[in-house]
């Protein structure tokens, strides 16, 4: 194969994963960090650090070529994903195949130098993950399993740091799991006319015309919910700071999703990754405040 045709097969490769596109891995990065921080009390190490920002970028690039595979047939009669490497015939069944497990290997073996506690809660996150794309098909409001996937990387981090996994984790994987319910539930607004032609299930269909009521409820209750769960472990005045400005883009978010245009729910799902840095930054900026200022 000539240097010409790598670089074209590459170019495939990267699109396939969403390089150009980093939102999707900091969504699931954020709130990753946000449990490192609070397991290990602070600074969690740079091995660590390491490990969970890699780990998150590689299985968020295997979960998108299972994806891909999984909604090949559907994503050609969908405007925003018919030119899709896999869908469109650029990428093979079996090339997206092979790179998704490669990909997640390279994860698995980032965990092996975790703690064994991780290394077993890393299956069921897998299997999560793969089975998301066919909830699809069967689930009204298949952005719970979403919530679910997305999330996982809470108690693996604290299994990291611990070696066990406490309530506090599946607590916070809960109140995470409500961010996802109303970032996807924007993100299938933008598909929403697509999807009732192919008989997709999404929340946004299941919603109908109380998406943008939902969408705020699900907002309210993951703030409530990840201030309650850390006020009493973090507090602090970074911290406070942190969720007022985040509530302060629930609010601009829903500026651009209540007139339900592509542009606007497109626009506000792209927007999320900030919520989940202003959250990440309150805790790191309150841990380094006690870490080095006392």
């Amino acid at each position: 194969m000539t240097a010409s045709l790598w670089r074209d097969k590459l170019s495939l490769y990267l699109d396939l994963i969403r390089w150009d596109r980093p939102a999707g891995w900091l969504l699931l990065l954020w709130p990753t960090l946000s449990a490192l921080w609070v397991a290990a009390d602070g600074w969690p190490g740079w091995h660590l650090l390491t490990v969970f920002v890699l780990g998150t970028i590689l299985m968020r690039s295997a979960g998108c070529c299972i994806n891909d595979v999984a909604d090949r047939e559907f994503d050609r009669h969908v405007k925003r994903t018919a030119h899709r490497p896999v869908t469109s015939g650029r990428v093979s069944v079996k090339e997206a195949l092979l790179l998704g497990a490669v990909l997640a290997l390279l994860a698995f073996v980032l965990v092996l130098t975790t703690t064994w506690a991780a290394v077993w809660l890393s299956l069921p996150a897998l299997a999560v993950a793969m089975v998301y794309p066919y909830a699809k098909r069967v689930l009204s409001m298949p952005q719970a399993v979403l919530g679910v996937a997305f999330s996982f990387g809470i108690p693996m981090a604290y299994a990291a740091v611990q070696s066990s996994v406490p309530w506090q984790a599946w607590a916070l994987l809960v109140a995470n799991l409500f961010w996802v319910l109303a970032y996807d539930t924007e993100y299938a607004m933008v598909d929403r006319d697509d999807d009732l032609k192919i008989g997709m299930k999404t929340s946004a269909i299941t919603l109908g015309r109380y998406d943008v009521a939902a969408v705020t409820a699900f907002y309210v209750v993951h703030l409530a919910l990840w201030g309650a769960l850390l006020w009493p472990v973090v507090g602090g005045g970074w911290f406070g700071l942190a969720l007022v400005l985040a509530l302060a883009q629930v609010v601009w978010h829903l500026t651009l999703i209540r007139d339900r245009t592509r542009e606007g729910c497109f626009r506000a799902f792209r927007l999320n990754h900030w919520l989940g840095f202003t959250l990440f930054a309150g805790l790191a900026l309150t841990y380094a405040q006690r870490q080095w200022w006392g």
